[in-house]
């Protein structure tokens, strides 16, 4: 019991650091680094959607460049005044019934959550039957079909011309809170007994079966929260960046993200955040390899995708020595300290959430 009240105080005095952090980061920080520790938030609510549906209920789901984009645009347009909807839609006026629907950002983000939860529940109705590279198909089609539609529905999303001058609503505090209540959630999830009926359907469907688990209820509860959790990244996303078109929400952006959860580790929430915030933070600072290179007595011209060239050998090492990702499906806890000798030894404790 001291233990835990230990680990607790530990951990409030964490986020108290980190609630200073963020305070000092958003009064001086420049304009480019603030949003690259946004966009950190950002994704880590994208990896741990992602990581809901990949990691803990076993469905290799390819679709979330959908959800997102649904998000996005359904925030978007409840936010936007009726006379930046006029400026924006000048090659075709917009719908009348959308052209004065106005909302405020907390009742628009919920409403894009929702509305990308109601496009999960639809499209997991079928395709949660199939399995494996077939429900990856099914998903990835889904995502290329929302984006398709995006491009043209000239009155109503704008075409491929997109939306610009969203309300740059997504703050520090906004992003990180959302970040902050995705990983409670994840956290008392999995803590639940619906999170182990989930780690059960993922480990063996047939055995979760006989044990009286709802199978196909549990994946279909699972695919929705996790298109709520992408409706409100691709809308946090958009208001970051105050302008999204159908080009965003490629199949490369859901490979990304998928790519922060192999590396953070399938299965873990914290790998998932420390993937997300460490990936976005590399992409950044390996930006300079694109532009021409000064190494003092040697001059190399600018070489135009030098930098996933790079990235892409780090990732190839880290999953060469690290094949189930930094974290695996374990979770941080203050025990982890006192084990690698960092931390004095208090005694017996829990070893993590998973």
């Amino acid at each position: 019991m001291i233990v835990h009240r230990r680990h607790l105080l530990y951990s409030l005095a964490a986020g108290a650091v980190l609630a200073a952090f963020l305070f000092v980061a958003d009064t001086w920080f420049d304009a480019f680094t603030l949003r690259v520790l946004n966009l950190c938030a950002i994704y880590v609510v994208l990896a741990l959607s992602l990581n809901l549906v990949n990691g803990f209920t076993g469905l290799f789901s390819l679709g979330h460049a959908g959800f997102m984009a649904v998000g996005a645009y359904t925030s978007a347009l409840l936010t936007m005044t009726p006379e930046q909807k006029e400026v924006n839609f000048f090659l075709e006026p917009i719908a009348p019934w959308l052209a004065h629907l106005h909302l405020p950002f907390l009742p628009a983000l919920v409403a894009a959550g929702l509305v990308a939860a109601l496009l999960g529940f639809l499209l997991g109705a079928p395709v949660l039957r199939l399995k494996d590279d077939y429900l990856a198909i099914a998903t990835l089609g889904f995502a290329e079909i929302i984006r398709v539609v995006l491009t043209n529905t000239q009155n109503i999303t704008n075409g491929a011309l997109g939306l610009k001058g969203l309300p740059a609503f997504a703050s520090t505090w906004v992003v990180w809170g959302c970040a902050a209540l995705s990983a409670a959630f994840m956290a008392f999830l999995v803590r639940s007994s619906y999170g182990r009926a989930l780690k059960a359907v993922r480990d063996d469907e047939i055995a979760a079966g006989a044990m009286g688990i709802d199978v196909f209820r549990v994946k279909v509860v699972s695919f929705t929260a996790s298109s709520f959790m992408a409706g409100v990244g691709g809308a946090l996303l958009g208001h970051v960046l105050t302008t999204i078109d159908p080009k965003m929400f490629t199949f490369m952006l859901t490979f990304s993200i998928l790519l922060i959860v192999v590396l953070g580790g399938i299965g873990s929430i914290t790998g998932s955040i420390a993937g997300a915030i460490g990936v976005t933070i590399l992409m950044e600072l390996l930006r300079f390899l694109d532009g021409p290179i000064d190494l003092g007595v040697v001059q190399l011209e600018a070489r135009p995708g030098l930098r996933m060239v790079v990235f892409s050998i780090l990732l190839m090492a880290v999953v060469l020595f690290r094949q189930r990702g930094l974290m695996g499906n374990r979770e941080f806890s203050w025990s982890l300290f006192s084990r690698a000798g960092l931390w004095p030894r208090s005694g017996r404790g829990k070893h993590g959430l998973a």
